[in-house]
């Protein structure tokens, strides 16, 4: 048993992605060994001193499997399945864990290959699920489908319009410009957007995230483990989560999520305001994932997320630089995104991101949602 550290000494040590695009020459493992070996080298660590290990959405690859594969056994593990959320909301549970003496380095560590193993479905459930029996008979390709009833219902009750929701992927695709290892870095226009082949209405394919191969790790430790870290710790204020309904017919609003319970938690236990923020990483599944979260987190208030990012708000030299990696929609998104806003969000606060740092950055939030719109994940994260 570990020694048990104050929630105010815990920090992110190392950071790493995994090799990224379409990946032919290594197995999920073996991506994931790579990217944890890079993370741990960055936080001055080894995978000995790892005794808290963290994965989902590896396929039948859990902890126990991937920790022999890494030659970790860990006195705690955890594989909850919340989607493309669960890394930020491992942030939470070894945060509570490193609190409590049950571990003192975590690795959350994640790797896929949906795009080369061709292997993304869009059934809307198993056969026999409650979805297949409820939901599929009516032709939604989740989780696109239940995205674009959320853009829909917003434009009806707000007047969103298709031309603020191709903002976000312009911004997006303006960092991503600035990123070498983004997937798609050629200029875009709004026109582009709109004009690109429609995937399920309102969205069209530009609209929606990536899909490639990748992945990556992050390390949590105390400060004081960290100590011989090669890059700066940065420290973990606060992380938050809350999941709903699975069914898109049984959630409350189409155009709220379980953000605004995760964000005004996040927010308070660290003592912040959305006006402190330098820079924001949502989980830009699709643009209006972006929007909603923007709503969601009090960036701006429910129905103004269409006028909130006009005029290049989010895109490099905006006002509330976001996405700032290219996100899902231009960088890479490997089936499950929330390891990899943990890693761009490091790197911004510790003044590593190169062409795309943005200047003085000091706090940024990491937001990740998972599921069809049923798991929020918000972690605070400061630069001391």
């Amino acid at each position: 048993m570990s020694t048990s550290a104050r929630r105010d000494e815990i920090c992110i040590a190392g950071v790493a992605e995994a090799p990224l695009g379409i990946v032919t020459d290594h197995s999920e493992l073996s991506m994931a060994a790579l990217a944890s070996r890079a993370a741990l080298d960055e936080a001055g660590l080894s995978f000995r001193d790892v005794d808290g290990l963290f994965t989902n959405y590896m396929g039948d690859e859990g902890t126990v499997q991937l920790g022999e594969y890494l030659g970790i056994c860990p006195d705690y593990a955890d594989s909850s399945d919340l989607g493309g959320a669960a890394f930020d909301a491992y942030v939470h549970h070894a945060m509570l864990a490193l609190a409590a003496g049950h571990c003192s380095v975590a690795l959350i560590a994640f790797a896929s290959r949906q795009r080369s193993k061709r292997i993304r479905s869009r059934d809307a459930g198993a056969p026999g699920s409650l979805m297949a029996q409820f939901e599929a008979p009516y032709g939604i390709p989740a989780p696109l489908g239940q995205f674009a009833l959320f853009a829909a219902r917003h434009m009806h009750e707000f007047g969103t319009t298709r031309e603020q929701l191709a903002e976000i992927a312009v911004a997006a695709r303006g960092w991503a410009a600035l990123n070498p290892q983004a997937w798609r870095r050629e200029p875009l226009t709004v026109d582009d957007v709109l004009n690109s082949p429609p995937v399920c209405e309102p969205l069209t394919k530009l609209d929606c995230c990536l899909l490639l191969d990748g992945g990556g790790a992050v390390v949590l430790t105390t400060r004081d483990r960290a100590r011989d870290a090669a890059r700066t710790p940065i420290r973990v204020l606060a992380a938050t989560e809350h999941h709903t309904a699975w069914h898109i017919s049984q959630h409350a609003s189409l155009t709220e999520t379980p953000g605004v319970r995760t964000g005004r938690a996040a927010f308070a236990m660290a003592g912040i305001v959305p006006g402190d923020v330098d820079v924001f990483e949502p989980y830009d599944a699709t643009t209006i994932n972006v929007l909603m979260a923007l709503e969601d987190l009090g960036f701006c208030a429910k129905g103004e997320g269409g006028e909130f990012v006009r005029d290049g708000r989010l895109a490099p030299g905006g006002a509330l630089p976001s996405m700032t990696s290219g996100g899902g929609l231009s960088y890479n998104h490997p089936g499950a995104f929330g390891v990899q806003l943990l890693i761009e969000a490091t790197r911004q606060l510790r003044g590593d991101a190169a062409a795309r740092q943005v200047p003085g950055a000091q706090v940024g939030v990491v937001h990740g949602i998972g599921g069809l719109g049923s798991v929020a994940a918000t972690v605070v994260l400061a630069r001391d």
